[in-house]
């Protein structure tokens, strides 16, 4: 594998950050100017799907649009300060472009809102592609010509595939790595401190480097 050919996409929340205690924060926000109870422990323990599908279990339908878009208002002020990256970020990052490769993120969020994570956080991607999710996500990955996806979820996995892409899942967020590999991850690791390590191999041997999970 050519070492200037090599993409590697990764999903956002729960992958790169922990976007648990910002999102928690705005949940909390949301349920007070609202005057709805939302548990926003519980909200924030099921990240990946789209916005929407967690607000219609706390809203009906027709308060949806309105209310996701009072929680992207208040999304900078409350969740990108709170947010810190997930360990090993920082340095899968930094090891896809010591190998020459881009590191590109596809994510549900909100594209603007990701941005300021990113910013803030100074995780140094080389695209960004906002509101895409499952098989969504292929539409990103097949125009950067992917390699590989990284994600949490099991709607990472399927955008993985669906973009024709090795599925690299972590076991940090709400799917275990049983739920992972069941869902048809390639490879499963613990978090993305392992995922250098991998790349490394990955790259010897234009293999999938082996699943370093426990």
């Amino acid at each position: 594998m050519a070492a200037h050919s090599l993409t590697v996409g990764f999903d956002l929340d729960m992958t790169l950050i922990d976007s648990r205690p910002g999102i928690k924060a705005v949940y909390q926000e949301l349920s007070a100017r609202t005057g709805t109870f939302i548990d926003a422990d519980l909200a924030a323990s099921r990240l990946g799907p789209p916005l929407e599908h967690e607000i219609r279990h706390w809203f009906p339908e027709e308060r949806v649009a309105e209310t996701a878009a009072l929680f992207r208002e208040l999304y900078p002020q409350y969740a990108v300060a709170a947010s810190p990256a997930m360990p090993g970020a920082r340095e899968a990052i930094d090891a896809i472009h010591a190998a020459g490769g881009r590191a590109i993120v596809v994510t549900a969020k909100y594209e603007p809102n990701a941005k300021l994570h990113l910013d803030h956080l100074g995780l140094d991607v080389d695209a960004l592609f906002g509101s895409l999710w499952a098989e969504g996500k292929a539409e990103a990955l097949r125009k950067h010509q992917a390699q590989v996806y990284v994600g949490d979820h099991i709607g990472d996995v399927v955008g993985a595939h669906t973009a024709g892409a090795l599925s690299v899942a972590v076991a940090t967020g709400p799917c275990d790595a049983t739920e992972l590999r069941n869902a048809g991850a390639d490879v499963v690791l613990a978090d993305l401190t392992e995922f250098p390590s991998w790349l490394e191999r990955y790259a010897a041997e234009g293999a999938d480097g082996g699943d370093t999970a426990t």
